[in-house]
């Protein structure tokens, strides 16, 4: 059977991926600090940290494919966090490329996020995009291929309690009302976790190799519309937005990275280009 590996397997999406690719006839080496809430005979469990380069190198040896879900995931904790998003989304991304290439592994699957070439996400934006650009420098260099996978808004059942859904259907469900810290125009695009698993496994396909794809939601879908459907099913008439000043979230669209062309300066003194090289001569003779 074909061996992949999915770091960070124990997780929302992971453990949903896990299972998809269990299903397809792989066998799964699952690196994470906490074991998959599932056994299964093609299933391998190993608890380390994706800073740790050594459990990195026995988890992706003998691997074909290689899946990252591992890192800081959580928007609001990433975003203002310049030395762990560093470490934990761009040092260990590169190390598991390393070890890629070392292993000369088919395919290196990454997990991206639609804020990558946004305006929003503070630093995680920035450890996702920087990522990524080491991804397809490592294709460049070293032909190691690569798919870029950009999730939308994932949902569904097992996600943590900071999960955008899951924490306006929690906290309405606390506070017997439903409250939305956000405007009502606000739109996502939201995922179901399961069918963001099964085309995280589909992309398998060669067709999709050096690529990257955006997975989300169908239809794009106004908060005032979402709240209204979870205040039916709940049974709370109510609904309370909330206006909160968040830099780090979108509204409307998360395409909104604008590139900064920097200005050309012109210095105030001019050193002649062939005086600067006879200078430049005299100087390494003399060392």
């Amino acid at each position: 059977m074909k061996n992949v590996t999915v770091i960070g397997g124990s997780g929302f999406l992971g453990i949903e991926v896990s299972k998809e690719l269990i299903a397809k006839k792989y066998k799964v080496k699952i690196l994470d600090l906490n074991p998959p809430n599932f056994f299964h005979k093609n299933l391998k469990f190993i608890k380390g940290n994706i800073l740790d380069y050594k459990k990195l190198d026995q988890v992706i040896k003998n691997s074909l494919y290689v899946y990252n879900f591992a890192g800081i995931a959580d928007l609001d904790y990433g975003a203002s966090q310049p030395i762990k998003s560093v470490e934990q989304n761009i040092l260990a991304t590169v190390n598991m490329l390393n070890l890629c290439r070392k292993y000369k592994i088919k395919r290196f699957v990454y997990a991206s996020t639609i804020y990558v070439y946004s305006s929003k996400g503070g630093f995680y934006r920035c450890s996702k995009q920087a990522a990524e650009n080491y991804i397809e420098e490592f294709n460049k260099k070293f032909k190691i291929n690569y798919t870029i996978l950009r999730y939308g808004s994932l949902y569904g059942p097992g996600a943590s309690p900071n999960n955008g859904l899951s924490k306006i259907i929690l906290n309405s469900i606390k506070r017997k009302k439903i409250i939305y810290e956000g405007g009502p125009n606000t739109i996502r695009e939201y995922i179901h976790v399961n069918d963001a698993a099964k085309s995280s496994v589909d992309i398998l396909s060669s067709k999709f190799a050096n690529k990257s794809i955006i997975l989300k939601g169908e239809y794009p879908i106004h908060m005032k519309d979402l709240l209204k459907t979870v205040s039916e099913i709940l049974g709370y008439k109510k609904i309370y937005f909330k206006k909160v000043k968040n830099e780090n979230h979108y509204e409307q669209t998360p395409y909104s990275y604008v590139p900064k062309l920097g200005i050309k300066y012109k210095p105030s003194t001019y050193v002649d280009f062939g005086q600067g090289i006879l200078q430049l001569i005299d100087s390494i003779k003399r060392k």
